[in-house]
């Protein structure tokens, strides 16, 4: 998932996303098998499910501490979610491509390619078409994942989502899920953890997606939902490598740029 991948972008970046698909035969047999199972090993505790509303466009907004979480949040949803995933995973051969592209298809996946390009924005775009044809989309607002446990400022794409498709936000606070697969790890480990689904919000009040300020106080009111969720110490800073060289770092501290 950038906001919709679980990892940071570099110049290999997402450029052409799949066509947007309706959750079919094997997602419904992955998901009828994997969350029974899921709930019976982790025992997870679950709060507000009854939020998430039953039809049309819904953006799951999330924080993001583990690989897991994009398995997390697909099983424990009353309805499908779909997310962002590399390619590959749906272009192997053999047997391995086999597990790969069912396993991901399972839990509703939809593939991007890599390579030069506008990464975000086509991110972005290919969201879009998921809410467009009233389903829901699963984004971590961070970017990437926590590596020391707090919650990161928000990039603004979440809110341009929002605001360009009319769909309800849900923050989602993840409790414990980077105890099941810590950074490095191979292995998920048997660890309970909290999935809390908070209360729908409409940002359509903050103003148009092509402002920034609308954007920016948009991205905001869902960051301190998801905080309320989750508890977790504010890092007040954008999740990501520093800039490179004095000029770099100068210039980004007088002339922020709008992360999306």
């Amino acid at each position: 998932m950038t906001g919709a991948d679980e990892e940071p972008q570099d110049d290999a970046a997402v450029v052409s996303p799949q066509r947007t698909k309706r959750p079919g035969f094997v997602y419904f047999l992955g998901y009828g098998i994997m969350a029974p199972i899921a709930r019976l090993v982790f025992r997870p505790t679950l709060t507000g499910r009854e939020n998430v509303p039953k039809t049309g466009p819904v953006i799951f907004a999330s924080n993001h501490l583990s690989f897991i979480d994009s398995i997390v949040i697909p099983l424990m949803s009353p309805r499908h979610v779909q997310f962002l995933a590399k390619s590959t995973y749906f272009t192997g051969t053999g047997f391995k491509g086999w597990v790969s592209r069912t396993f991901f298809t399972s839990i509703g996946a939809v593939g991007v390619e890599r390579g030069a390009g506008q990464a975000a924005q086509v991110a972005l775009d290919a969201g879009r078409g998921i809410l467009e044809a009233e389903s829901a989309f699963a984004i971590y607002p961070e970017g990437t994942r926590s590596l020391d446990g707090r919650l990161y400022r928000g990039r603004t794409g979440v809110a341009w989502l929002a605001l360009t498709t009319g769909a309800v936000v849900v923050p989602v606070g993840l409790i414990g899920t980077q105890e099941i697969m810590p950074v490095g790890s191979k292995r998920p480990r048997i660890r309970k953890f909290t999935v809390a689904f908070g209360e729908p919000l409409d940002l359509s009040g903050h103003g148009s997606a092509d402002s920034g300020k609308a954007r920016r106080q948009a991205t905001d009111e869902i960051m301190a939902a998801i905080h309320g969720l989750s508890g977790q110490e504010l890092a007040k800073t954008y999740n990501e490598s520093p800039p490179a060289g004095t000029l770099h770092r100068l210039a980004d501290k007088v002339f922020p740029r709008e992360r999306v």
